[in-house]
């Protein structure tokens, strides 16, 4: 029986962003009607961690607006990641933090954090069309320093956003070349306050991404579905976990609504698949 991995995210800072990433709405310059606020209560964190991994979720994602990691959100996410390891047992911790250097990644490390979370969003050829505020090159860069201390790197990118398909072809090679753990598949969810007005692909066009980036990461890894899987595969789970994908995203992404968790295990039992009890594939 097909086992399926399931993950969380929890925003803990939210929509403070500076940069101008046209897919998101954390970036103040959209103005995008989303919670806004700072560093959550880590007594909060902690329970909605507990709460998280009675659904059964292995991993637990912790994310933060902004370009990447200074010193005081280094010790957030650290002091976080520890006072969960002291109460929640069989979570793998991922940081989603943007670009680091190594001296950050490595104290994350040394205080609970598992994996870290850098996407590379797309192609280093279109990059430049959806962000000017920093380069692609930065990106890789972080995945590089994820790698070099020693943490598990989840690297993936979004679909949709106007890229063509040789654009997709060169995100997944990117993502495949820097051998990680898990690789987080999105599908781009429109929003009337984004410049990018629309999603530009189809459900065949996703199981085809799907079934590729499989074929280029490995049978081992974690293939997951992340944001926009309800928009863009509805009734249509059986054929996203036979193209590849053995892991999803369950409740709330960063500033929209995911199904409840108890219906996507619902889905799951029907459909005969085996929700993953542990990290070992």
């Amino acid at each position: 029986m097909k086992e399926i991995f399931l993950c969380a995210i929890n925003n803990i800072l939210s929509g403070n962003c500076k940069e101008d990433c046209k897919f998101c709405t954390q970036s103040v310059r959209y103005r995008a009607d989303i919670e806004r606020y700072n560093y959550k209560k880590i007594d909060t964190i902690v329970n909605e961690a507990k709460l998280a991994r009675s659904h059964g979720a292995l991993g637990y994602c912790l994310v933060t607006a902004g370009k990447g990691l200074d010193d005081k959100k280094t010790e957030f996410v650290a002091s976080v990641a520890n006072a969960i390891k002291s109460e929640v047992d069989g979570l793998n911790l991922i940081a989603c933090n943007g670009t680091a250097n190594r001296d950050q990644l490595q104290y994350l490390k040394d205080n609970g954090v598992d994996s870290y979370n850098h996407n590379l969003e797309t192609s280093k050829r279109y990059y430049k069309e959806i962000c000017t505020t920093h380069s692609w090159d930065e990106r890789y860069e972080t995945c590089l320093n994820v790698k070099e201390v020693g943490l598990d790197l989840c690297s993936g990118g979004i679909f949709g956003m106007g890229e063509n398909e040789d654009d997709r072809l060169e995100l997944i090679k990117s993502i495949a070349s820097l051998n990680p753990e898990s690789v987080p598949l999105n599908f781009y969810h429109p929003n009337p306050s984004l410049p990018i007005v629309d999603n530009n692909i189809t459900l065949k066009d996703a199981l085809e991404i799907i079934k590729i980036s499989r074929e280029s990461i490995g049978e081992d890894k974690l293939l997951m579905v992340a944001g926009g899987r309800e928009l863009m595969f509805s009734n249509n789970y059986k054929d996203m976990f036979n193209a590849g994908a053995n892991a999803i995203v369950i409740g709330n992404y960063l500033t929209t609504k995911g199904d409840q968790p108890n219906r996507d295990r619902d889905i799951l039992d029907n459909l005969g698949y085996k929700v993953a009890s542990g990290c070992q594939r």
